[in-house]
């Protein structure tokens, strides 16, 4: 896996270098602000040398505020098939709404502050370069909770809810089941229902689940 690194903390960029490298991937660049993390980009694309996934916090210069998430957007709209994993110490909803709009296969949005593993973080990364999703349980409960579809939500049980937001955080029917200590088939059954509630088609695999609902929050 190849993978550049925006992260205004020297310390803090230099961690995560060490801990992918560790694990055996390539850390192509790291870069310290947002312009330098699209230049970055634009760069090795021009090479042919696109890596598979970014990492890249929110808040770095030179305001402090938001551009990193708004580089990361830039460049999931120039670049479909990048791997875009977000880290941040808050939920920005306005930028987490248009990172995950349309496509969202290779998304990720974590909390700082509540990534306590080492290898559940390496993980994310690896899922988010290959395609997947990995969201943080308080993302996806800000995004539900503010949707402008809630009229819609409001016909989901509350059990059909909680399987919504383990399916948004990329959660596979085996893993929701022991996340709620029920049966794989009745899990399947709350999917069922949630896609027929949500007027959504089903289709076949894990990640086109959460594209689903995703991009049902992002309409």
């Amino acid at each position: 896996m190849r993978v550049v690194i925006a992260e205004d903390s020297v310390l803090l960029r230099e961690g995560l270098t060490r801990l992918l490298t560790d694990r055996g991937h390539d850390v192509v660049a790291g870069v310290g602000d947002g312009e330098a993390l699209v230049k970055t980009i634009i760069g090795l694309d021009g090479q042919g040398e696109l890596p598979d996934v970014v990492v890249a916090d929110v808040r770095m210069p030179p305001t402090h505020t938001d551009e990193g998430v708004r580089a990361a957007v830039r460049l999931r709209k120039a670049y479909p098939g990048l791997g875009v994993l977000v880290l941040s110490q808050y939920v920005e909803e306005r930028y987490a709404t248009e990172l995950l709009a349309g496509s969202s296969r290779g998304v990720g949005y974590l909390l700082k502050d509540r990534v306590a593993d080492v290898r559940e973080f390496v993980d994310a990364v690896v899922r988010v370069a290959r395609g997947g999703t990995a969201l943080d349980p308080e993302v996806v409960a800000q995004l539900l909770g503010r949707s402008r579809k809630q009229d819609v939500l409001a016909g989901l049980t509350p059990r059909e809810r909680e399987v919504l937001g383990l399916m948004a955080e990329g959660r596979t029917n085996s893993a929701i089941a022991r996340q709620l200590v029920v049966s794989d088939g009745a899990v399947e059954k709350h999917v069922s229902n949630i896609f027929l509630k949500l007027g959504l088609s089903p289709s076949d695999g894990d990640h086109r689940r959460v594209l689903a609902v995703l991009t049902y929050l992002n309409t």
